[in-house]
């Protein structure tokens, strides 16, 4: 379920309503020349963090915002590619299958030092990019500048969904939540038309959850896998 509270009309740290198309959106927005973006699995203990809140007491006021990071299996492990720290947790999966994660072209978001990048899993494979932190999902959303072939306009699938798009410029990313179900068609092109993400990429739908203290908001849902979110540099 969602913890919600009313925001402040102007929020301090990364993330602020939006709306598009008639639907509300939450956009959190890191230039990483100015904040870090790093990905969370397990804790200290070795063990999933597996919750927002759990990330959250473990980071402390650092972080400014968190979600979930790409579809995972029972045990909390990524479905796909996961690096965390420069280190390969988990190698990238190019098998076919069902569901959203093969619906191909599926990309990787990655860090890269202050760069981020949105890419076609293929494409950085070839690229050999030294991810500092990088997680494979699927499908991708938009792909310079178009959407991913296989999503229709408005399809009959309505979920709660997020993902992250990157800016032109290279340094910035913007991870969105929707407020409520929306279409795949409608998520992507929030991504192209509001957002300016020429690049984007689908991390889930349904567990979709956003921790975004400054807007007084912690959601809880079902266990999750991996997690991102920014802290100071």
């Amino acid at each position: 379920m969602l913890v919600w509270t009313a925001a402040a009309a102007a929020s301090p740290g990364p993330c602020e309503p939006m709306t598009h198309e008639g639907e509300r959106f939450v956009a959190c927005t890191v230039d990483l020349r100015r904040a870090r973006v790093k990905l969370f699995w397990r804790g200290a203990d070795g063990l999933p963090y597996g919750s927002l809140g759990r990330l959250a007491s473990a980071q402390g006021p650092r972080l400014s915002f968190a979600m979930n990071a790409g579809m995972y299996n029972a045990d909390l492990a990524p479905v796909g590619l996961y690096v965390e720290d420069g280190r390969e947790m988990k190698v990238a999966n190019t098998a076919n299958g069902p569901g959203n994660f093969h619906l191909k072209p599926n990309g990787v978001f990655y860090v890269s030092g202050d760069k981020v990048g949105v890419v076609e899993t293929g494409r950085y494979l070839r690229s050999r990019v030294k991810a500092d932190y990088a997680t494979q999902s699927g499908p991708m959303l938009v792909i310079g500048g178009r959407i991913h072939p296989k999503i229709s306009t408005n399809g009959p699938s309505l979920k709660i969904r997020n993902g992250v798009g990157v800016k032109p410029d290279g340094h910035t990313a913007v991870f969105a939540i929707s407020e409520g179900p929306v279409t795949f068609g409608a998520f992507a092109r929030l991504f192209r038309d509001a957002l300016n993400c020429p690049n984007a990429l689908f991390l889930d739908g349904s567990v979709s959850s956003l921790y975004a203290p400054a807007l007084n908001r912690s959601d809880l849902s079902r266990p999750l896998g991996p997690l991102v979110g920014a802290v100071p540099r």
